[in-house]
């Protein structure tokens, strides 16, 4: 027969549709060898049979119809940038046969099982040539196993050489086989083998040795993955570049003296250089930060199996490069800030989307090299001043006050609940006070005594309740000094509720996670935006009227002005212990919070949100904003002002 009959391009279908490939498969021996084998088949098959009741104990290999094989899930972001994966001990990607190179399937047939479309789970001459090398030698020495009865011991039973094995092997192929085609076989196989260095599967050691689909790979790739089977830790050329050379070398003879291809073709083959890849069942996240808090959401939602076994395809709301943009200006300016004497040890910002609620980018802190703990989800610090919006927010939709409402800028004190004394708050600096001004003003140049005034006059549980409306889950307690924020709480939780100021009052749910899908492509999570409208659209357009002052001279954070219309609130401890600036325009809401991990220590005297995390809110924005279009916000005026409620 002619190797033209065999020959198959690489984007040829499956090999049940190919009726050449299957053809040149076989006829490789000629028919009389054909009817000999097949005949011999029938023999050995009926021997092995008649054994088969010393093995009633073997597994069903029925259950093969509903296995799926362990499987690697990957992160992306928004845009289908790779993040990470995440797997057990195997690394692994399934795909379907017409998704694999029709020479990668011929090349390991060829090495491994080039009679594998003519018998029926074992080869009776194999099987005769390996008993005899065994009895001369005293031991299991050569193997004659079929691609099915590697399968069955892959799938079913351990590594160990000895004869039982060997006929539980053949046994449970010839089950695989009457339940089976021979395409579903060699998908199993080819789906479930080893590979060298954690990849199980074609795909994964495609895209680890070649950096491309295992439907992409030509004739000389796919000759050298076949290989690397019998030995895949000594044959892979990631450890001896030379020994692969020389097995893919073998693998082409092979394929030539079947007549599988021709000379040239495998001369060509020979001498083609190739791109070898790295190992990656191991590489680390490209976004550790942002991988870190997916995975442990996944986890929570569908437990640690499903997410290193499951296969999941989890897409983010993360955008790759506003994140990396974003970790290097945390970085310069952690820098920076020392460098100015202040004591800062970590800096954490985040991003959402207001229009989706979407997480955009997480930088947890400095270094993740050196803390891998994520302050922006999971540390509680007091946020100070930049609290006041919330305060003000429930004033004004209560109807009773508005910017321009005068309130009080002196106190006589209040008590507190805990049975101590008088709680006399004071502004910044340590003045006391006096006369009244405008919220417009008290806001704008925060100061505290007004917002502790407002607070008492509205009611704090009132506030309260408005502010988990906004998404601060963290525990809040009705105590006097609550407007001037002493409670803790995350970075995330302060840009989830300053979006929805950004959106002027209209919430979705704010997530890192936009779709999860299974490995058969089965929506298991879907996070498209379902935006509410919890807030009042007079009130919050109110409020942030007011804000948009606080960047503008005399207001406490000039240094974030970017030019264009935006909003947002400085936030200072006492004792300069955290500072924060939270701002937004209508297409981004951003948190930034500087401090230390140990509470206690100080930023020093004098270091404000405006002068050291407005800066940084500035510079980030300015990049996420660079191609972004000016936006306005609306005006109050376009909505109804609240009614007050009747006394």
């Amino acid at each position: 027969m002619s190797s033209t009959t065999l020959k198959i391009k690489t984007k040829s279908p499956k090999p049940n549709n190919d009726k050449n490939f299957l053809l040149g498969v076989i006829k490789v021996a000629g028919g009389t060898f054909l009817g000999l084998t097949l005949f011999s088949t029938s023999v050995v098959a009926g021997g092995l049979a008649g054994l088969a009741i010393s093995f009633r104990n073997l597994p069903d290999v029925r259950v093969l119809k509903n296995h799926i094989p362990a499987q690697t899930s990957h992160v992306y972001d928004i845009k289908g940038v790779l993040l990470a994966s995440f797997h057990s001990e195997e690394h692994r990607q399934t795909v379907e046969l017409e998704e694999i190179s029709p020479e990668l399937k011929r090349a390991v047939m060829a090495i491994e099982d080039s009679h594998f479309y003519s018998h029926r789970g074992v080869n009776p001459n194999s099987i005769a040539r390996a008993m005899l090398v065994n009895y001369r030698s005293g031991s299991v020495v050569e193997g004659a196993s079929t691609l099915t009865m590697q399968l069955v011991k892959n799938l079913f039973l351990t590594q160990q050489r000895n004869f039982s094995r060997k006929l539980a092997e053949a046994i449970l192929a010839l089950r695989v086989e009457q339940v089976f085609t021979k395409d579903e076989i060699l998908l199993m196989y080819l789906n479930n083998i080893y590979w060298g260095h954690n990849n199980y599967g074609v795909q994964t050691a495609a895209k680890s040795y070649f950096n491309k689909p295992a439907e992409d790979l030509n004739l000389a790739e796919a000759a050298m993955m076949a290989g690397i089977i019998q030995a895949p830790e000594v044959f892979s050329p990631f450890n001896d570049y030379a020994v692969a050379k020389r097995r893919k070398a073998i693998v082409l003879n092979r394929m030539e003296d079947l007549g599988w291809i021709t000379s040239q073709e495998a001369q060509s083959a020979k001498n083609e250089p190739l791109g070898v890849g790295k190992p990656q069942a191991w590489q680390r996240s490209r976004l550790p930060f942002v991988t870190d808090a997916v995975r442990d959401e996944v986890v929570k939602s569908f437990g640690s199996d499903m997410l290193i076994k499951g296969g999941l395809n989890i897409q983010t709301t993360i955008d790759y490069n506003m994140q990396l943009q974003a970790e290097e200006i945390v970085r310069n300016a952690h820098r920076n800030l020392r460098r100015r004497g202040v004591r800062a040890d970590q800096v954490a910002l985040v991003a959402i989307d207001p229009r989706t609620h979407f997480v955009k980018a997480v930088v947890g802190g400095v270094d993740y090299e050196k803390s891998q703990f994520n302050r922006v989800l999971q540390s509680r610090r007091q946020p100070g001043s930049a609290f006041k919006p919330f305060v003000f927010y429930t004033a004004f939709a209560s109807g009773k006050y508005s910017p321009s409402s005068s309130v009080a800028n002196f106190s006589k004190g209040y008590r507190d609940g805990s049975g101590g004394g008088l709680y006399s708050p004071q502004n910044y600096g340590g003045d006391m006070g006096g006369g009244n001004v405008s919220i417009n003003h008290a806001l704008t140049v925060s100061l505290n005594i007004p917002a502790v005034v407002v607070g008492q006059e509205i009611g704090l549980d009132k506030v309260i309740e408005d502010s988990r409306t906004l998404g601060i889950e963290s525990p809040l307690q009705p105590v006097v000094s609550l407007p001037l924020g002493p409670i803790g709480v995350t970075p995330m939780e302060m840009a989830e509720a300053y979006a929805t100021f950004a959106s002027n009052g209209w919430k979705s749910d704010t997530t890192m996670i936009l779709q999860i899908t299974d490995n058969a492509g089965n929506t298991l999570v879907d996070n498209t935006p379902k935006p509410k409208l919890v807030l009042n659209e007079w009130a919050t357009a109110s409020l942030t009227t007011v804000l948009q002052n606080v960047i503008q001279p005399g207001g406490t954070a000039t240094t974030a002005n970017i030019g264009r219309p935006a909003a947002g609130k400085t936030g200072t401890t006492s004792g300069e212990r955290d500072v924060w600036f939270v701002g937004y325009v209508p297409q981004l809401s951003v948190a930034v919070w500087i401090g230390n991990d140990d509470f206690r220590q100080t930023l020093g005297r004098g270091v404000t949100g405006g002068s050291t995390a407005a800066p940084i809110w500035r510079q980030f924005m300015n990049m996420a904003l660079k191609d972004e279009p000016v936006l306005q916000f609306p005006a109050a005026s376009q909505f109804e002002r609240p009614k007050p409620p009747e006394e």
